[in-house]
C-alpha cells in the first residue's frame, strides 16, 4: 500500500539501552515499523448504512479513491463497495486482524472467504498472488463500523518464493488471556502470534518467520480497564525488538505516559510493568528478532534486491500470478453469506469447524 517504513534499529541508530522506553514513535498512516515488520496500518471507518449493492447509501464523508480517511470513512480503491480490488503481492505476508466489520477475500488461486468480527487472515504471498479485499456494508439500516489492522510481515530470502496460501484464525479459536491485578482490574490479551505466559498461539504458516522458534515473533493486542496493571514478560534474546502501539486511551511505563496515538520501542530483555490510564487503554505489540537481510520494495512487492523487484513486475505482467478467475476485480459475496473460507484445493472451513 505504501513504501517501506524506516528500520529504526538499523537506520536510525537505535542502540542497546537500559531505559525501558527506548524511543517513542509518532503514529501517522501507516505506522512506523521495525524489521521484520514492513508496514502496519490501522483502518477505522464509520461507514454509513449500505445500499442494495452493499456500498455506502450516502456520499457524505467519502474520501477520494486511494486516500486514507482522516475522519469518517473512505472508499479506498473501491468504486461501489469500499475496499481494495484485485492487486498483487510477492515476497512477504499480510496479517489482517479484523476487530469490527467484514472483509470479502478473493484471489488468483481461486480461493475466497468472508471473515471479520475478531477473525484473522494470515496470507503468505510467497512467489506471487493477486487478491481483493472488499468491505461490504451489509447493514441497510447502518451504521457499518469497520476496524482492522493489516500488518506486512517480511519473509526471509529462503522463503520469498514459496507457494502462496492463506491461513484463517477464527475469532472463536484465537486464544486470549485475562490478567487480573491486585485491585481486581483486568486486561485482556489477544494472542495472535507468539506465546504469552502460558497461553500458546495458533500455529502460524510454516514458511513464516513466525515459525522459526528463534524469531521470538509475537503479535499481541491488549484491552485494559482503567488503571489496570500488568507485566510484559522478558524475551530470551536481547536483540529481539519489541514495539508497542497505543491506539486508544493511554498507558504508563516506567513513569512515562503514552497517550494514543503513539508508539514506543521497549526494552525486551527484562519484565516491563505497564499500567493503563484513567480511561483505560488499548495497545498492539509487535515483537521479533530482525531478519537482518537487505530489503528492496517496489509497490506491492518486497524482495532483497532491485533486480528481484524488476523480476516481480515482469512476472506479474506476463502471468498475472495465475490470472484472475473472477468476473469482477472487486467481488463480494451475497449479503446473507456467513463467515467461511474456501481454499484453492476446494476445501472449506468456517468458525468452529474442522477444515473439510
Amino acid at each position: 500500500m505504501t513504501a517501506q517504513m524506516t528500520d529504526l534499529k538499523q537506520q536510525d541508530g537505535l542502540k542497546p539501552s537500559n531505559d525501558v522506553v527506548i524511543e517513542t514513535l509518532s503514529l501517522g498512516f501507516p505506522w512506523t515499523t521495525i524489521d521484520p515488520f514492513i508496514l502496519t496500518v490501522h483502518h477505522v471507518d464509520d461507514f454509513p448504512a449500505g445500499n442494495r449493492e452493499m456500498g455506502p447509501a450516502t456520499t457524505k464523508g467519502q474520501r477520494d479513491p486511494g486516500a486514507a480517511p482522516s475522519s469518517g470513512w473512505g472508499m479506498y480503491y473501491g468504486s461501489t463497495v469500499p475496499g481494495f480490488p484485485a492487486h498483487p503481492h510477492r515476497g512477504f505476508e499480510t496479517v489482517t486482524i479484523v476487530r469490527k466489520g467484514i472483509i470479502d477475500h478473493s484471489d488468483s488461486l481461486g480461493a475466497t472467504a468472508r471473515y471479520g468480527a475478531g477473525d484473522v487472515q494470515w496470507l503468505t504471498a510467497g512467489r506471487g498472488i493477486e487478491h481483493a479485499e472488499m468491505f461490504p456494508l451489509r447493514d441497510e439500516e447502518g451504521p457499518n463500523r469497520s476496524e482492522l489492522f493489516q500488518i506486512w510481515l517480511n519473509l526471509p530470502s529462503t522463503n520469498k518464493m514459496v507457494d502462496p496460501y492463506f491461513t484463517m484464525f477464527w475469532n472463536e479459536d484465537i486464544p486470549r488471556k485475562v490478567l487480573t491485578d491486585d485491585a481486581g482490574r483486568t486486561t485482556e490479551v489477544t494472542v495472535v502470534a507468539g506465546a504469552f505466559e502460558d497461553v500458546q498461539p495458533l500455529a502460524p504458516p510454516p514458511e513464516s518467520w513466525a515459525s522459526d522458534i528463534g524469531s521470538e515473533l509475537a503479535m499481541w493486542q491488549f484491552t485494559a480497564e482503567p488503571s489496570s496493571k500488568w507485566t510484559l514478560p522478558q524475551t530470551a534474546q536481547a536483540e529481539t525488538v519489541r514495539t508497542i502501539y497505543v491506539f486508544e486511551g493511554s498507558i504508563k511505563i516506567d513513569g512515562k505516559v503514552l497517550e494514543a496515538p503513539i508508539g514506543a520501542v521497549l526494552r525486551s530483555d527484562a519484565p516491563v510493568e505497564v499500567s493503563a490510564g484513567p480511561e483505560g487503554g488499548e495497545a498492539l505489540i509487535l515483537q521479533a528478532r530482525p531478519i537482518g537481510e537487505p530489503v528492496a520494495m517496489g509497490g506491492p512487492f518486497v524482495m532483497n534486491s532491485q533486480a528481484e523487484i524488476e523480476d516481480a513486475f515482469r512476472d506479474y505482467r506476463d502471468t498475472q500470478f495465475g490470472g484472475w478467475p473472477w468476473s469482477s476485480s472487486a467481488p463480494v459475496h451475497p449479503r446473507s453469506t456467513p463467515r467461511f473460507a474456501r481454499h484453492p484445493d476446494g476445501s472449506t472451513e468456517g468458525p468452529g469447524d474442522d477444515q473439510k
